[in-house]
């Protein structure tokens, strides 16, 4: 959808509504491996995707992270996880093209992030949601993660203003993949309301959406759970495991140890901006110096928590 396009949500469902039914069964095909893009990645767990190397960042006399080293395996969920202030948003801001590392570098299969502006990021194949929820609020649900499909498109910005054939078809292919991804992550039936208008827990549901949208190798997501009940913790667990499944790699801040515990492959720890663990769930959450930092007490009493 390109920014002079005026086309309703109610708009975009029609034309989905009014396509044949060969056409539909055609694109329907595509669309399902759209939303699923690499399924096959699976077969290559284990290597590394991301690699974040001797990363410092300094504000001012504020050393945010320092000398922070870890990866992110294919086909894998890794959770960063610390104490308020331990830098984990910060290292998500250098990934992601929010900052500048002070030095240090961010190799996405094996390129440099680190000078990179945020749009070639993404096109790279980084997406993120963030910790404060940031929808187009007076556009539709669809509309929002048609945006996100922008990252891919192809068409010129003459082809645009003339709506060439590539571009109708790039802007049909978009709501037929974005209405795919609103019902994978259990949405498509808010596809026309205003994005202001869905309850919170589906505003965030739609972010992780729209982030898809972009067909990202590393999905990193910011505090997903943040504000949730215990129900919708569960459910958002069943939903990052069933986004792994399909063959997405993802990297989870989250402060719910319950979440961190029940779904992610491998943990990272920081405390003060340094990297303290690195190791399995089961490993980590008995990690004297990360139950003395992050879980609080001993580690007996971090053997008695339970995912």
């Amino acid at each position: 959808m390109t920014s002079g396009d005026t086309t309703s949500g109610e708009g975009l469902l029609e034309s989905l509504e009014h396509m044949g039914a060969a056409e539909r069964a055609e694109h329907d095909a595509e669309v399902s491996a759209a939303v699923a893009p690499g399924r096959e990645i699976a077969v290559g767990q284990g290597e590394t995707l991301l690699a974040v190397d001797a990363l410092t960042v300094r504000f001012g006399g504020l050393t945010a992270l320092d000398d922070v080293t870890f990866d992110v395996r294919r086909g894998e969920i890794l959770g960063l996880i610390g104490p308020n202030g331990a830098g984990k948003t910060t290292c998500f801001n250098i990934m992601t093209g929010v900052y500048r590392p002070t030095s240090g570098d961010i190799r996405l299969e094996g390129r440099s992030l680190a000078r990179m502006k945020r749009y070639r990021i993404i096109q790279a194949g980084v997406a993120r949601t963030f910790q404060n929820i940031r929808l187009f609020g007076a556009m539709t649900a669809l509309e929002n993660v048609v945006v996100g499909t922008d990252a891919r498109h192809r068409t010129s910005i003459p082809g645009a203003l003339l709506r060439l054939p590539r571009h109708r078809r790039e802007e049909r292919e978009a709501v037929e993949k974005a209405m795919a991804l609103l019902e994978f992550v259990g949405i498509a039936h808010r596809a026309a309301d205003p994005a202001t208008a869905l309850p919170y827990g589906d505003q965030r549901r739609l972010e992780i959406a729209r982030a898809l949208a972009t067909e990202p190798k590393l999905l990193c997501l910011d505090e997903p759970a943040a504000g949730f009940s215990a129900a919708e913790k569960d459910a958002l667990s069943e939903l990052i495991l069933k986004i792994r499944d399909d063959g997405y790699t993802v990297a989870l801040v989250e402060h719910d140890m319950r979440v961190v515990l029940g779904v992610t492959d491998r943990i990272v720890v920081l405390d003060f901006g340094r990297k303290i663990a690195d190791g399995l769930p089961d490993e980590v959450r008995r990690d004297p110096a990360v139950v003395a930092a992050y879980l609080g007490g001993t580690v007996e009493d971090a053997e008695d928590q339970e995912p």
